[in-house]
């Protein structure tokens, strides 16, 4: 009677003590950790479970790193996935886990404004410091053959947008999804557009979009612009416009123009070459390639710039000239844009 008595008292005991520490460990488990703001937290690739439970005993969020096994025993399809992850207070370890295993990591946006070269984008993606850069010193044909693109440089094929990456994505991945958007926008655009218009491709489409692009952000004017150069190229005329010669004259563009500079034969001089230009000069939005495939209504030949973004349009050389002389008076800005002149 003794023994069992003695028995009795450990199965008591052992079932209490039990009973004790599976209280301790669902509470463990489930309550709050310390974390009083929000915060940041990286799961770097290999870590387990089990190494997650030491990394969070150590910063004293778990009495005890065991607790992890315990927590994966319960749940053996939580898994850890790489990534920065969002914290907030009142998240339990179950909850930390929970998020851990399912991949919502942190976005990071980053906007690729129009009008802007696809080595702004660059600097733009490199100014964000969490941005893997793969693409710098690559030359202009070699980062588009990553973009598995047939011409001689990316100009002009990446969508201008807000995109969203992870942390250490890199600069070819969001110019992937830029790419992509663009090829969206831009079949979409050639498969609505006017008929008769002189543009042969939508590459064209593309080239005729990234100057309109620069000469205007006013969105109404787009078509117009759109029409302008239209017209001049159903009628033999060179657009004459000074993005053009910015982009040929490249690291020479200082923010002024000289006649100098528009005598000087570049690939790019619209002022000394006919018809467009041979790439984009900038990359685009999705209202400049619909402005170019479905110009506006306009007898103007000629625009030149008030100086305050806006433009005026004339239909005959004296209108315009007058124009230019009314406007021309200011100084132009280093975004000045282009006046066409015969």
């Amino acid at each position: 009677m003794k023994y069992v008595k003695w028995i009795v008292l450990m199965l008591v005991l052992v079932a209490t003590l039990s009973a004790l520490a599976a209280t301790w460990a669902y509470k463990s488990l489930t309550e709050p950790l310390p974390i009083k703001e929000s915060m940041t937290f990286d799961i770097e690739r290999g870590t387990s479970i089990i190494k997650l439970g030491y990394q969070l005993a150590e910063q004293g969020w778990l009495p005890h790193p065991l607790l992890a096994r315990l927590a994966h025993e319960l749940d053996p399809s939580l898994t850890p996935k790489v990534g920065k992850y969002q914290l907030e207070p009142g998240m339990s370890f179950m909850d930390v886990l929970a998020k851990f295993d399912s991949g919502e990591t942190i976005f990071y946006p980053i906007t690729l404004l129009e009008g802007h070269t696809y080595r702004d984008y660059l600097n733009a993606m490199k100014a964000k410091g969490n941005i893997k850069m793969t693409l710098d010193g690559l030359s202009a044909k070699e980062i588009a053959e990553k973009l598995g693109v047939e011409h001689d440089s990316p100009e002009g094929l990446l969508f201008a947008n807000t995109y969203r990456y992870h942390d250490g994505d890199t600069d070819l991945d969001i110019f992937l999804q830029a790419h992509a958007l663009l090829n969206a926008a831009l079949d979409d655009a050639w498969e609505n557009k006017a008929k008769g218009l002189p543009i042969k491709s939508p590459y064209e489409a593309l080239i005729m979009a990234s100057i309109i692009e620069k000469e205007t952000g006013v969105a109404a004017e787009r078509p117009l612009i759109a029409r302008v150069f239209i017209s001049r190229l159903e009628k033999g005329m060179r657009l004459q416009t000074d993005p053009t010669v910015i982009y040929g004259m490249g690291e020479r563009y200082n923010g002024n123009i000289t006649r100098a500079d528009l005598r000087r034969p570049t690939p790019y001089n619209t002022y000394q070459v006919n018809g467009l230009p041979p790439t984009p000069i900038a990359n685009v939005g999705k209202e400049a390639i619909i402005a170019a495939l479905n110009p506006g209504e306009t007898k103007a030949l000629y625009f030149v710039a008030k100086g305050d973004g806006s433009h005026v349009f004339s239909n005959t050389l004296r209108e315009h000239n007058n124009a230019v002389a009314r406007y021309q008076r200011f100084q132009r800005r280093k975004d000045y844009t282009s006046t066409p002149t015969q």
